[in-house]
């Protein structure tokens, strides 16, 4: 395998056609810090991984001025080493957030690098455990301006005669009796038997809030409810997984073994949604998970399919991918040359090496930043 070459950074801005709303934010744009890690025999790897609107150049910065240098010159195989030095480098700075989301581009375009170089897909350089295709579901349901509960119910039940037999929709955002009336609807439409997932996006702020929700969700029998609360809160996590047979479902947001610890040790969640752009990257996502298994809780990997499909494909408990059907709310697809498909709702598994895609360079000329003192969009820190 070889040694690291250099390491590139680029922040692509892309923005959303029509803006689209959670239950505590609206989107615009998306702002995604894209990575390539240059082995010197040629291989090159891709990580990434999502800035939100517009805290790329954050992340750049972290890349460039803290983590690049920590792994360039040093042998690819090395992943752990080179994941515990960028840790500790970064100690100070962001053990989660940005600082982590910008290590975990890295490790996962090392990952990719090896991936390639050995010639195999990424899910198999792990040690796969499927090798054809991986259980997904639809993820969508948004608030749309103009858009009625009708409209949402017959989203989802576009989704189940594609063939997927779970699927997921946003929630939180309105009364609880509007929330329930757009429960209703998709269940109607979807029959009794299709998984239903409903994401609040944090927007609760106590038990008592919840509980006004929940007590009226029930009936519909979600399959799991979704960052019900501020990722900080697990005491409130803990009391609603209490009170309620409905799974409760967190960790998108969250970072490191650690914290993903607490939050089982203390009954926060019963489902896990680590997400490897997020915790750590591919190293840290498989320790996460590997503590999870001893909990006996599953983990079901937040969006980014073209990442998951090959960590679920390669874990014995993981289990549904997010997939996201179009770029009208998630547009990463737009800065890639290769896309994933989805047939009778599972996801077919890729067959070229690594992550089997590559960024587009139409696209990062379209929509990759320009910062002051840079010639192109990309910042390449190299050996020597």
């Amino acid at each position: 395998m070889p040694r690291i070459q250099s390491v590139s950074v680029c922040v692509a801005r892309v923005p959303l056609a029509n803006p689209v709303t959670f239950s505590t934010r609206t989107v615009r744009a998306r702002e995604y810090c894209l990575i390539k890690v240059l082995g010197e025999n040629g291989e090159e790897g891709l990580g990434y991984c999502y800035a939100v609107n517009s805290s790329g150049r954050i992340l750049a910065e972290a890349v460039t001025s803290l983590l690049a240098p920590v792994v360039v010159g040093h042998e690819s195989l090395r992943v752990e080493w080179l994941w515990r030095n960028m840790y500790q480098e970064a100690l100070l700075q962001g053990r989660t957030g940005g600082v982590m989301r910008a290590l975990s581009a890295i490790d996962t375009a090392v990952w990719d690098l090896n991936a390639r170089s050995a010639g195999l897909p990424l899910y198999q350089y792990l040690g796969a455990m499927a090798d054809d295709r991986v259980p997904a579901y639809a993820s969508g349901g948004y608030y749309l301006e103009g858009k009625s509960d009708a409209d949402l119910a017959q989203e989802m039940a576009d989704h189940v005669q594609e063939g997927f037999t779970a699927v997921k929709i946003k929630s939180g955002l309105l009364s609880p009796r509007e929330e329930e009336m757009r429960l209703a609807a998709v269940r109607e439409a979807i029959g009794p038997d299709v998984l239903l997932t409903l994401d609040i996006n944090n927007g609760w702020k106590d038990l008592p809030q919840a509980l006004q929700y929940v007590s009226r969700f029930e009936k519909y029998d979600p399959y799991w409810i979704e960052e019900p609360f501020s990722p900080d809160d697990l005491d409130n996590h803990a009391r609603l997984a209490q009170a309620t047979r409905i799974t409760i479902a967190t960790g998108e947001i969250e970072a490191g073994r650690w914290r993903f610890k607490d939050l089982m040790a203390r009954g926060a969640a019963s489902l896990l949604q680590t997400d490897a752009t997020v915790c750590g990257g591919v190293t840290e996502w498989r320790r996460i998970a590997a503590t999870a298994a001893s909990f006996g809780i599953s983990v079901s990997p937040h969006a980014w399919h073209d990442l998951h499909v090959h960590l679920v494909a390669s874990t014995p408990n993981a289990t549904l991918v997010e997939w996201m059907p179009d770029d009208h709310i998630v547009n990463f697809r737009r800065l890639i040359d290769r896309q994933l498909t989805a047939e009778k709702g599972q996801i077919l598994l890729p067959k070229a090496p690594g992550l089997a895609f590559r960024f587009d360079a139409a696209a990062i000329e379209r929509y990759g930043q320009l910062y002051p003192g840079q010639p192109t969009p990309w910042d390449t820190t190299s050996a020597g």
